[in-house]
């Protein structure tokens, strides 16, 4: 049986080795644009210069794992065309091709690893005394902000946005802000109408100078899925029944960010049990079995701020901020321990999770 896994990040690399190591005659061909593994959440780390977030992809997957190393330009009946033209025939496909930014013109995306690349190079650039804006007050942007403040304290580092990790609760909020103006990182409310140059221009009509300006919304995925004639919602992710299929066609499975899951947030945490259940299912249905439900709840939410310090909110299985938070340097060991599970999930397809909350 022919399996082409589209995307390599989490949810695509979990699917790839767990089927191969529960279906290991099957025939699995993963597609990516890169020849390398993101970690997606220590981006902040590379474009700081304090980590590195990619891996060769040929240590991430199993042996009998084939690899291409391009894009995807249309899903169709049975059929994966690539960008060069060629074709790959499958029985079943997973779609995980992740989540993209569209920043506005002027800024780098810092959620993309080309994006942090270049960020990377243009911080390495800025003198001292240059000024960095990151725009976005999701974890992203205040991952972002505390990192390059702390890589670089000869550098003037600001946040813009309306709130600031407003999906933690007040007193995680609290600490952020207090960490923040620890490492001088001036909080801007507002939004970025227009980019021109070196001059930002906010909603209210002030005007910022920003010798860098770094984006830091991820909010949406690319347009493959609508593309191929899936069915998406009004965000462009593609609509699945309850056992993550296609609606639109049950051969192809859609796992992570462009799956429009009702509940599900953007994060590994999400992409890595989804990429999981998916090769559950189809190596369920290879020996004969019928698809079951996906179930997954939410424990808690992690940050880095710098190195040393960062915060564990903990949540309801619905992903509500509770009151209790850990923060400081144990939520920094901590979270680092995180990060490296999700790598080490990804690489042997030993993803653990917790049902979801009852309907």
């Amino acid at each position: 049986m022919n399996i082409v896994v589209i995307g390599a990040g989490y949810a695509g690399t979990v699917a790839a080795n767990r089927l191969k190591r529960k279906a290991p005659d099957t025939r699995i061909t993963v597609v990516n644009p890169r020849e390398v593994f993101v970690e997606r959440v220590r981006l902040h780390e590379q474009l700081a210069g304090s980590g590195t977030a990619a891996r060769p992809l040929t240590e991430m997957l199993r042996d009998g794992i084939a690899v291409e190393t391009a894009s995807v330009d249309k899903i169709g009946d049975g059929v994966v065309t690539l960008d060069d033209g060629r074709n790959l025939d499958f029985e079943h496909a997973i779609l995980a091709a992740g989540s993209i930014a569209n920043p506005l013109p002027g800024a780098i995306p810092v959620g993309t690893w080309e994006g942090a690349e270049q960020a990377r190079i243009a911080l390495e650039a800025l003198p001292a005394g240059g000024i960095v804006t990151v725009i976005g007050g999701g974890l992203t942007g205040i991952e972002t902000a505390a990192e390059v403040a702390e890589a670089r304290p000869d550098l003037r580092v600001r946040l813009v946005s309306d709130t600031v990790g407003a999906a933690l609760s007040p007193g995680a909020q609290r600490h952020i802000r207090t960490t923040l103006a620890r490492l001088n990182v001036e909080i801007v409310a507002g939004q970025i109408a227009e980019i021109d140059g070196t001059t930002l221009r906010l909603g209210s009509g002030a005007e910022l100078d920003s010798g860098l300006t770094l984006w830091a919304i991820i909010s949406a995925v690319p347009a493959l899925a609508a593309r191929s004639g899936l069915a998406v919602d009004v965000d462009g992710r593609a609509l699945v029944d309850a056992s993550l299929r296609s609606v639109t066609d049950p051969r192809v499975f859609v796992v992570g960010d462009c799956a429009a899951v009702p509940g599900m947030r953007m994060a590994c945490a999400t992409a890595a049990p989804q990429g999981a259940h998916a090769a559950d299912t189809l190596a369920r249905m290879i020996e004969g079995g019928d698809p079951r439900p996906f179930s997954m709840g939410y424990g808690g939410q992690g940050l880095s701020l710098g190195r040393r310090d960062g915060v564990l909110q903990t949540t309801d299985r619905a992903d509500t901020a509770q009151r209790l938070y850990v923060s400081g340097p144990v939520a920094a060991f901590t979270k680092e321990r995180i990060t490296r599970y999700a790598a080490y999930a990804s690489r042997t397809g030993n993803s653990v999770w917790i049902s979801g909350p009852k309907q």
